[in-house]
C-alpha cells in the first residue's frame, strides 16, 4: 500500500508514520515544519506542506490518507483554528480525492456543557461549543462528505504517551509545590487514549477491510481523574497530591481570567479555562463498542508506566 500522513511532524502523525513504515507500507509524510528527523518518521518520505495554503498540485497517488494535521489548542483566535482544522481538512480531501480518507478528529465534538457518559458516535457533532476548538473540529467532521464511500472518522480523547506534548506537560505544569490543583471531586470517570491505541486504530482504518464509519477511540476502560493524576505524579517522581476545588467556584474564576487575557491580547491561555474545567469536573467517557466490533480494535488498559521517560 501507499499511504499519506498529514501532520507527520507532530505527536500523532509521527507515531502513525513510524507504525506504517514498520509494517512495510510506503508512506508519504507531510507537515508544516521545514524538515523532520528521519527517526521521527521511521524512514517515511517527508515534504513540508502547510495545508492552509491550498492543495498540492503534484501529490502522489496513494491508497489512503491519515489526516492528523490540525490545531489541538483550546485557546486562540477562531480564524486560526478554523483555518487549521476546517480549511486543512478540505485541502487534504481535495489533494487526495480518490484515496480512503481517515480523519483523526476528537471527542471534543461531543457536547461540552453536559457530561459524556459512555457517549456513542451518534451523539455528535452538536449545535453548541464552548470554544473555537470544538466548533472547528465539528466543522471539519461535517466537511467530510457523508456520501464518500471511503471515509472513516476517529474520535480519540486526551491522547498520551511517549512524545506527548499536551496532556502530560499540562498536568506537570500545574503542580505548585506539594499540590496539584484540580477541579471537581476527583471521582469523575474519564476515557483516555494512549498513542499506541490510537495508532492501532489509524492503521486498522487505513489498511483494513472497513472503508467507512465513525468510531470512538479510547483505552480499554475508563479511569477516574484522581487515579490518573496520582499515577502520573508517581511515575514522574513528583511529590505532590491532587487537591480539588469545586467546579462552581472555578468556573467564574476561569471566565474572569479568560476575559482578562482576551482584553490584554495575551496569546497564551490562562492556567485554567472553562474548557479545561469541562474535561476535569464532568464525566468524559466514550463507548468503543463500534470500534471493537467493526474495526477489530483491541485496546490495552490505561497506563502511565514508563512516563518518566516521556
Amino acid at each position: 500500500m501507499r499511504v499519506a500522513v498529514t501532520g507527520a511532524s507532530g505527536f500523532v502523525g509521527g507515531a502513525v508514520c513510524r507504525a506504517l513504515t514498520s509494517e512495510g507500507v510506503t508512506t508519504f509524510a507531510y507537515g508544516r515544519r521545514p524538515a523532520v528527523g528521519a527517526s521521527h518518521l521511521g524512514g517515511a518520505v517527508y515534504r513540508s506542506w502547510d495545508l492552509t495554503h491550498g492543495p498540492l498540485a503534484d501529490a502522489p497517488g496513494v491508497d489512503a490518507v491519515v489526516h492528523c494535521a490540525g490545531s489541538a489548542t483550546d485557546w486562540g483566535p477562531a480564524a486560526g483554528l478554523f483555518a487549521a482544522n476546517l480549511t486543512g481538512t478540505r485541502t487534504a480531501l481535495a489533494t487526495f480525492p480518490g484515496a480512503r480518507f481517515v480523519h483523526v478528529s476528537t471527542a471534543s465534538v461531543y457536547d461540552p456543557f453536559r457530561p459524556s457518559v459512555m457517549a456513542t458516535e451518534d451523539e455528535a457533532p452538536v449545535g453548541r461549543y464552548m470554544n473555537a476548538y470544538g466548533a472547528s473540529k465539528a466543522a471539519a467532521e461535517r466537511a467530510v462528505p457523508p456520501a464518500r464511500r471511503d471515509a472513516i472518522i476517529l474520535r480519540p480523547h486526551a491522547v498520551y504517551g511517549p512524545g506527548d506534548t499536551t496532556l502530560l506537560p499540562r498536568v506537570l505544569s500545574a503542580v505548585r509545590g506539594p499540590v496539584l490543583p484540580a477541579v471537581g471531586t476527583g471521582r469523575q470517570r474519564i476515557s483516555l487514549t494512549s498513542i499506541g491505541n490510537l495508532v492501532q486504530a489509524c492503521l486498522l482504518a487505513a489498511t483494513g477491510p472497513v472503508t467507512s464509519g465513525v468510531f470512538n477511540i479510547a483505552d480499554a476502560a475508563p479511569v477516574t481523574i484522581d487515579d490518573a493524576f496520582r499515577e502520573i505524579l508517581r511515575e514522574r517522581g513528583v511529590r505532590a497530591r491532587p487537591v480539588y476545588v469545586p467546579a462552581s467556584l472555578a468556573r467564574p474564576l476561569a471566565a474572569a481570567a479568560e476575559g482578562a487575557f482576551l482584553l490584554a491580547g495575551r496569546p497564551e491561555p490562562p492556567r485554567i479555562t472553562r474548557y479545561a474545567i469541562g474535561h476535569l469536573a464532568l464525566e468524559r467517557t466514550l463507548d468503543i463498542t463500534a470500534a471493537r466490533a467493526v474495526l477489530g480494535y483491541d485496546p490495552h488498559e490505561t497506563t502511565f508506566t514508563g512516563a518518566a521517560g516521556w
